[in-house]
Formats: structure tokens, sequence, C-alpha cells
């Protein structure tokens, strides 16, 4: 799910960049640093949409940097148990299959794979129906359900199921449906 937050951070500029563009400096190094990157905390910051506040700068002896405290906001996304999201395969083994949903990747175990669906090796590696009608291989569009998040300081992990109503391949790359 999306959130609109407002977050702080200290930034750190050099002295060569101060001047009448120091702003704007500030806020391009913002959004370097900020943007794609993942805190257990909040989620994936997606996009910062605004700086609200940059504080008095502190200068660090020794190094002449100045330290900038900066109130920022900006769109995460972070998934939560029982979610439905819509991914795209990325991986297809006789374990299940991994899908990415924006930064999250998403592993579905064959146990959350509905019972007809079997798996297939060969050159490219699917679970398909019984008469061939559906066929889950790289690249194919789902829709899952999240069951579980595991969150890391910079990562966060999802387990998910398409054994549910309304659940499962919405497009396949192979054109089987």
């Amino acid at each position: 799910m999306f959130f609109h937050i407002v977050l702080e951070r200290n930034m750190q500029l050099h002295p060569r960049h101060f001047g009448p563009h120091l702003r704007d400096k500030l806020v391009a190094k913002l959004m370097k640093d900020v943007e794609g990157t993942c805190s257990g905390r909040h989620g994936f910051v997606v996009a910062i949409t605004g700086v609200e506040d940059i504080g008095k700068g502190l200068i660090r002896e020794g190094t002449g940097f100045v330290t900038f405290p900066v109130k920022y906001q900006c769109v995460v996304f972070r998934p939560f148990k029982g979610e439905i999201l819509e991914a795209v395969v990325t991986m297809v083994n006789k374990m299940g299959f991994f899908a990415e949903a924006g930064p999250v990747q998403i592993f579905v175990s064959n146990h959350l794979i509905p019972d007809d669906m079997e798996f297939q090796s060969g050159d490219v590696p699917n679970y398909t129906t019984s008469d061939g009608s559906v066929k889950i291989q790289k690249e194919s569009e789902v829709r899952l359900k999240i069951i579980g998040t595991r969150v890391d300081a910079t990562e966060i992990f999802c387990i998910g199921t398409i054994k549910d109503d309304f659940l499962g391949v919405i497009s396949d790359p192979g054109g089987a449906l």
C-alpha cells in the first residue's frame, strides 16, 4: 500500500556547494540519497514530493562539511499481510515462483499454488493446469495475496498465495490465455 508521509534526515553538504543555489543542491542530494531506498519501518521510498523545512546548518569540525536537518514529504510503498497485489513473475522453479510488485520480491510456494497446476521443467519452466489453459512462467502477470512479510533494516520480503478466489494469472506472455 502507498502512503504519503513526512520524514526527517540530516544531510551533509560540502562547502563548495554553498552559494545562491544551496537549497537546490540539498534537494538534489536528498533525492539522490533517499529515493529508491528501503527502511524497515516505513517501507520503500518511491518519490520525494516536497521539502517542508531545511534547518540551520551545523559545521562539522575538521572537515568543513555542514549538516542540515531536512524535513520532507514522500510517497512510500509498504506491503501488508492480506493485501492483494499484481506482480510480474521473475523466476519459476519446482519449489514455487518469485514475482516482483514494484520493489518488493514475493515468493509463492508450490503449496500455495492451486492443486490442479503442475510444474513443467524444460526450456521455459512453468506451472500449467492439466488442460493447459493456464500457464505461469517468467514474465507472466499474476494477482496474488500476501500472507506473510519479513522486515529487515533495508529490505522487505513477502510470501504470497494464488490459492484463493479471483487470484492467479492475469496475462501470459506465452499467449495461453
